[in-house]
């Protein structure tokens, strides 16, 4: 049987693509499944630094397999929310390669990395309540990322929209020509790659939880962060090598 999920590593990063193009990497259990063991492989890894999540053909995820909800109505997606809380939760930064249009559950895992780049002609809906369901589990990454009047139109209406308006309501971090997708994909990799393991896994729980700290709660947390931080190896070796003009040594090999 064919692989509905396959990774690629090159040096320290690992490309995880959904390759189930005959039905436009709609979620079925099958890729579900496959997702969540490649995912978790990736993260496990320690020479994988930066995972990139990419689809195959012109779409880069659909959303829900319908044919197989329609069979099985009762099984709930268990693994899809595991998957979302994956990425989010990730010490390894994750950045998503929109090659293609997203619906649904397929804008629910983009949003859930950390960078999100989408060629020019992808468009997107949250076509859920069209069908006579509701975007509930996608609910809890898109909204943290979305302005809360944009969540309100486009759940509410399931009306399509393109790239720049994704961008614009937060949804992607940038759109690219798709001539050039490969090119912006590797230059925010590389941009990446340059900052410390540790230095990046600690910035994205910064990222995460700081937001909902109170103001007193929140400055005492991170003024013992930043001491631990500034006495740690990765900073000794990153100020020593600002110091003597070279590259860090996390930067070897990338």
């Amino acid at each position: 049987m064919n692989s509905l999920v396959r990774c690629d590593q090159a040096g320290q990063v690992a490309t995880i693509t959904l390759d189930s193009p005959a039905n436009r990497n709609a979620l079925s259990s099958g890729l579900l499944t496959e997702l969540h063991e490649t995912l978790a492989g990736a993260l496990a890894d320690p020479v994988v630094r930066v995972i990139v999540l990419t689809g195959t053909g012109p779409v880069f995820c659909s959303g829900a397999d319908l044919k197989e909800s329609r069979q099985r109505p009762a099984a709930a997606p268990a693994l899809f929310p595991h998957i979302l809380q994956l990425i989010w939760d990730s010490d390894k930064p994750v950045v998503c390669r929109v090659n293609g249009s997203a619906r649904a559950g397929g804008i629910g895992l983009l949003a859930a990395c950390d960078i999100a780049i989408a060629a020019r002609s992808a468009t997107f809906a949250f076509t859920e309540v069209r069908i006579g369901v509701a975007a509930a589990v996608i609910a809890v990454t898109c909204l943290r990322r979305m302005q809360p009047r944009a969540g309100y139109e486009y759940f509410l209406t399931g009306e399509a929209f393109d790239a720049d308006r994704a961008a614009r309501i937060g949804l992607l971090t940038a759109v690219t020509a798709e001539a050039d997708l490969d090119a912006e994909t590797s230059r925010y990799v590389s941009m990446l790659l340059r900052g410390a393991p540790g230095a990046l896994a600690v910035t994205k729980a910064i990222l995460r939880d700081v937001p909902g700290l109170p103001l007193v709660d929140g400055l005492a947390r991170m003024a013992e962060l930043s001491a631990t931080r500034f006495a740690s190896p990765e900073a000794q070796e990153g100020m020593a090598a600002f110091a003597e003009k070279r590259d860090p040594s996390w930067t070897a090999g990338r």
